[in-house]
C-alpha cells in the first residue's frame, strides 16, 4: 500500500505558475511508476505527466514544455512544476502510483493503483 497526498494547488492568473507536489508514505516499492492526472468538469481524467523508475518522463501534448515532472527520491516527494498556466489548465489535479509500468502506458489511468484525493488548480484570464 501506498499513501499520497498531494498539495500546492491553487487560483493563478494565466501565465502564471505553481509547483504541485504529492508526498509519498507507505510501501515505496509500489511507486515506481508515478504519475499526474486532471480532471475538469466536463472532461474525463486525462494524464498530463508521468515518470518511471528509470527518470524517463512522458507528458500529454497539451502540456508539453509548460510541465516538469520530477521525484525527489531523499524527500520521498513527487512534483509538477506547471508554468505558463493557461485557463484550460484548470482542473483537479491527482497524483497517482503503481509497482511497475511500461512507458507506452504511463500516461493511463486506468494502470494506476493508488490515488491522492486531489488538489485544485484554478487559472484565470
Amino acid at each position: 500500500q501506498v499513501q499520497l497526498v498531494e498539495s500546492g494547488g491553487g487560483s493563478v492568473q494565466a501565465g502564471g505558475s505553481l509547483l504541485l507536489s504529492c508526498a509519498i508514505s507507505g510501501n515505496t516499492g509500489s511507486n515506481n511508476c508515478m504519475g499526474w492526472f486532471r480532471q475538469s468538469p466536463g472532461k474525463e481524467r486525462e494524464g498530463v505527466a508521468a515518470i518511471i523508475i528509470a527518470g524517463w518522463t512522458r507528458y500529454a501534448d497539451s502540456v508539453k514544455g509548460r510541465v516538469r515532472i520530477s521525484k525527489d527520491n531523499a524527500k520521498n516527494t513527487l512534483f509538477l512544476q506547471m508554468n505558463t498556466l493557461k485557463p484550460d489548465d484548470t482542473a483537479v489535479y491527482y497524483c497517482a502510483a503503481r509497482p511497475s509500468c511500461s512507458a507506452a502506458r504511463a500516461l493511463e489511468e486506468s494502470d494506476y493503483n493508488f490515488w491522492g484525493q486531489g488538489t485544485q488548480v484554478t487559472v484565470s484570464s
